[in-house]
This record gives structure tokens, sequence and C-alpha cells, in this order.
């Protein structure tokens, strides 16, 4: 006999019986598969008593011993599920491990119509709704935690606070510089080359002063932030998650939010207007190199122009946005990394929501302070 797995049926008695012969290991998947699905769908009309017949098996593995036990399952009537006969001594153990073994249910699927467009705007809408408690719920244990630290300042984690500053301030302000500065230099090389159509190449100086100090500046280092620092909190916390850390803290009668996630927001509203500034006046510097540069526009004229275009406000502007962006960037990130569970999977796609979601939302949160200025005329 050679290995090549077969399944025969055949009448036995008033019933009929399944043989199943050969090797039923996983180096024949694919003839094993198409075997039991071509049994499942003939069987499934079938009423008379069936038995199934392994004594013709030669070797199994856990993949057969599924196989057959998927065969079986398929075969149920009712309450009566066919024997398995002509078992070995050898598989029945591994034959009776895999019939514990739990069939996850199967969800059908329904058709494309309009139920199914319906369903998924309806489960979208919860999702956000979802989204939206969440956040409020992280902020309002970041707010009754920083009620107990005022309280008691002792509790306040300053060496943490410190840590996680460094991180997101001092260690983040190559990259801030360097990205700002070039978002300067691009600005500046597209307005002057627009503007010159006209012959108002000065007027590049109002562009980018106002559009710097007000919008692209703080913005651009909220997106920034969002994807360096907010990533590295979620990533943080996750990991805390998975390796059960959290847990820990709690068995111990610490306050994870008080521990883990309020040192890290306020380094977040700490740094942000820090880098915010530092990465307006590089794109302002960026902006006059190239103006000087390609433009033909002098420092010092450049310098007198950009006096006459801006004002206190634009910069005030700006700046008040930060904090806000930056706790926006904390939370969700924090909210981000706690709804991690046990698997590298689960924390990928976190860390992933947690960027998409925080960009998100400081555009939204920028587009609120500026109708918002807009209406007081600021």
């Amino acid at each position: 006999m050679n290995g090549h797995p077969t399944l025969e049926q055949t009448p036995l008695g008033a019933g009929v019986a399944l043989r199943a012969a050969g090797e039923w290991t996983v180096h024949h998947a694919p003839a094993l598969e198409k075997l039991v699905e071509h049994t499942e769908r003939a069987g499934k009309s079938r009423n008379a008593a069936l038995v199934i017949d392994v004594s013709q098996v030669s070797r199994l593995d856990t993949f057969g011993a599924w196989l057959i036990e998927r065969l079986r399952r398929a075969q149920i009537r009712g309450d009566v599920a066919p024997p398995i006969a002509g078992l070995s001594a050898d598989y029945a153990s591994l034959v009776e491990e895999v019939k514990r073994v739990k069939a996850p249910p199967v969800q059908p699927r329904p058709a494309f119509g309009p139920i199914r467009a319906v369903e998924a705007v309806g489960r979208s809408v919860v999702e956000v709704g979802q989204t939206l408690l969440s956040l409020l719920n992280m902020m309002g244990s970041v707010l009754h935690a920083l009620w107990r630290v005022i309280l008691h300042p002792s509790h306040f984690r300053f060496t943490s606070t410190i840590h996680h500053l460094e991180q997101v301030c001092w260690r983040a302000v190559p990259i801030v510089l360097l990205i700002t500065f070039l978002i300067g230099c691009i600005i500046a090389q597209q307005g002057i080359f627009q503007f010159r159509k006209f012959g108002a190449d000065v007027f590049v100086v109002d562009m980018l002063g106002v559009l710097v100090l007000r919008e692209i500046g703080v913005l651009l280092v909220a997106i920034m932030v969002a994807g360096r620092s907010g990533s590295a909190y979620t990533a943080e916390l996750g990991s805390m998650r998975m390796r059960e850390e959290v847990d820990a803290l709690r068995t111990m009668g610490f306050d994870p939010t008080e521990v883990l996630i309020l040192p890290r927001i306020l380094a977040l509203i700490i740094a942000m207007p820090i880098l915010a500034f530092l990465g307006a006046m590089a794109a302002l510097y960026g902006g006059g190199l190239t103006a000087w540069l390609y433009g033909g526009v002098q420092p010092d004229a450049f310098l007198a122009r950009l006096r006459e275009a801006i004002s206190i406000n634009h910069f005030t502007v700006g700046l008040v946005k930060a904090p806000f962006m930056a706790l926006i960037i904390g939370i969700i990130a924090c909210v981000e990394g706690a709804a991690v569970r046990g698997s590298a999977e689960s924390l990928g796609q976190h860390t992933t929501a947690s960027v998409v979601k925080s960009i998100f939302f400081v555009i939204v949160v920028d587009g609120i302070f500026a109708i918002f200025f807009a209406s007081i005329g600021v």
C-alpha cells in the first residue's frame, strides 16, 4: 500500500461507512482537504447511519486527526455523532485531544447591500462614541490623579517627569529643528517663486511670518510629537500591559494613572510650547536664509519687513495652542496603550491607531482654535 490518502464511502448494513486509508498527515494536506470537503458536501443530504472507519490509516498526525474530527462534526445529526471505528491505541489519545478543541463559531457574512452599508455606518458611529468616552474617562482619571498630587505633593513623581521631559523635549530638539528649518526653506522658496511673477518678492516675509507663527510651526511640531512621543507612550504602556506590570502596580497599592500616565502627560505639556517655539524660530531662519540666497532679500530687509508684518498676537496664538495639542496627544496615546491586549499584533494596531487619532484630533483642535481666534479678531 502506498502512502497516498483515500476516503471512500461504502455501504455498511443499513448505513454508510466512510473508510479512510493511507497517510493522513500534513504532507498530503491539499489532497486531504479536497477529500474532506467533497465528503462534507455529499453528506449534507444523507440521513442514514454513519461510521467513520480509520483502521486502514497507516500514519496520523495532528492535522489528519483534526480533519477526521472535522468530518465527524460535519456528519452530526441532531445530538447523534458518528462513531470513529478502527482507531489504533497509538492514535487514540491524539484524536481524543483534538475532540476537546472547540470549533470557532462561524459568523455568516451578509451579502453586500443597503443593510450591510447601514450596519457598517452604525458600527463606525459606535466606535467613534467609544473612542470619545475612552478619552473622557482618561481625562477624568488624569485630573483626579492631578488633584491628589496637588493635595499630597509628596506623591508627585518628579524624577519620572524629568526623565520623560528629557525624552520628549531635549532629545526631540534636533529632529524638530531640522524638519521645521527645511519646511521654512520650502515655504519661502515657493512663495518667492509665485510672488516674483508680480514683482512682490518681499511679501514672502509676511506670508512666512504669519503662517509659521500662527499655524505651520505648532501644527508641524504637534504632528512630529504625535509620531515620535505619542507612539512611544503607547508602545511603553502597551508593553507594560502585556507583561502585567500595570496589574502589579495595582496589587502593590499604586494608582497606574498617577505613577505612569500623569508624569508623561505633564512632560508633554511642558515640552510642546518649547518645541513649538524652537520650531518656529528654525522655520523663520530657514525661510530668511532661502529668501536671501534664492530671492535676493537681504537679512536686514527681511528682519525689518518681519517686524512690520507680525505682532505679539501671532506669536501668542501659536503658543496658546501648544499645551492643548500636547494634552490631546498624551491622552490618546495613553488610552491606546491601556487598550493593548497580550499580543504583538494588538500592540502594533494600537500604536498605529494612536498616531492616526492624535494627528486627526490635533488638526481638529487647530481648526477650532482658528475659528475661535478669527471670531474674536486676533
